[in-house]
């Protein structure tokens, strides 16, 4: 199976300039040819990937484009493909410009006969990139198996590789053991039909304080040189901004890993909600015409929503269930925070807060999220029972038992 391997990259001076030089130069691509894209589409054409490489082919030999030749062309093609794909998933206009300020550099090479990677000692190893040379590079954990690509990004003011690799081992069968439903919740992360809950602090009480300073310090340098003019004191304010951002993520990150690794060894089926989590963090902003309302409320619900990463658990969760066997099936949310697992009896009411949740007909009385987990789970074996694995398939009734006379 395909899986993924990072490591923290230890550039010198030069290569970390190159490693800007080369983020700036795919980033302006796929400028250009988005804007290319749209103005196609302004007249009612289009225009594809083959001739994009052509044309930037062609820009290479124009002397006011030869920085394009000092990148390693397989970046700036890779950065059309990627753009190509995302016109063709998302469509053209709904694709995002990528900014110099909020959109951190990243290239991939995807051609595994020029990486080359080899070991130095217990600590360190090095990788040979296009153009780069030998790289060195923490050696956290063996490669575990032969490199399709691999990508180049800056995470936190620190450069990291991601390596895709073929590790050689078959999906695993089922475990056949006793299935579980997840709930994910706001006060705590992840709750499961057996009562477990968990959760954990992604930034510390005064990470939190350092956080609204420095947001605090940013906003005074946009008052006071403006958003289009860069000054050092706003581009030291926004490293550690993304230092201590980057921290956050990592915990978070690895909060995933774990609790998804411990759900998929020890269950065999994982029933978990199919959110919407784009729709659920929407702005409740509005226009001007239309403004909308509790916007402080809603802002405050996205922010502790998308603080606890209900999506990177998600996509942990599939990942390591092909290792160990399991199946992760996603049902339908609706209710199953209002209904009672006791009776079925729905109403709004019955959950009097995130923790808390007492039936208004039977009084019977749980944790909020464990009692939600315990209908989602109804609802998955409930959509395994009729052989329906999908969302939003058929609800047909179980088909009756034959008579027999």
């Amino acid at each position: 199976m395909l899986t993924g391997r990072r490591y923290l990259l230890a550039l010198t001076d030069e290569q970390a300039g190159y490693a800007e030089q080369v983020g700036a130069a795919c980033r302006a691509v796929w400028n250009t040819a988005l804007e290319q894209r749209r103005e196609y589409r302004r007249r009612g054409a289009y225009i594809s990937y083959v001739e994009q490489a052509r044309q930037m082919a062609e820009a290479k030999r124009d002397p006011y484009c030869a920085w394009l030749t000092d990148v390693p062309s397989h970046t700036l093609q890779q950065t059309l493909r990627d753009l190509d794909r995302a016109c063709r998933e998302h469509g053209t206009w709904k694709v995002r410009w990528r900014s110099k300020n909020r959109t951190a550099p990243s290239f991939r090479f995807p051609d595994a006969k020029h990486i080359a990677v080899r070991r130095l000692n217990r600590r360190w190893g090095e990788v040979k990139l296009p153009k780069f040379g030998w790289v060195r590079f923490r050696w956290t954990r063996p490669l575990g198996g032969s490199i399709r690509n691999a990508t180049v990004s800056r995470d936190g003011g620190r450069w990291y590789i991601s390596c895709c690799v073929e590790d050689g081992v078959a999906e695993a069968v089922p475990n056949g053991k006793p299935p579980v439903g997840v709930d994910r919740g706001v006060k705590v992360a992840v709750a499961t039909s057996d009562g477990d809950l968990h959760d954990r602090s992604f930034a510390t009480p005064g990470e939190l304080v350092r956080l609204k300073r420095l947001q605090q310090r940013l906003s005074r340098s946009l008052r006071t040189h403006g958003r289009n003019r860069r000054s050092k004191r706003r581009d030291r304010v926004c490293v550690q901004f993304g230092r201590l951002n980057a921290r956050i993520r990592a915990r978070r990150a690895d909060f995933a890993a774990q609790t998804a690794v411990r759900l998929v060894r020890d269950h065999g089926l994982v029933v978990v909600e199919d959110l919407r989590i784009k729709n659920m963090t929407a702005s409740a902003s509005g226009t001007v015409e239309q403004p909308g309302r509790n916007v402080r409320q809603k802002a405050g619900l996205n922010r502790a929503i998308l603080g606890k990463g209900w999506g990177q658990f998600l996509l942990r969760l599939e990942h390591t269930a092909r290792y160990h066997g399991a199946t992760v099936l996603k049902v339908n949310p609706a209710f199953t925070s209002q209904t009672c697992n006791a009776c079925g009896h729905v109403a709004r009411e019955s959950r009097e807060s995130q923790a808390v949740f007492r039936c208004v007909a039977c009084g019977h009385q749980a944790h909020a999220d464990v009692n939600a987990a315990k209908n989602i789970l109804a609802a998955g074996l409930a959509v395994t029972g009729r052989g329906d694995l999908a969302v939003g398939r058929s609800t047909k009734r179980q088909p009756p038992e034959r008579l027999t006379a």
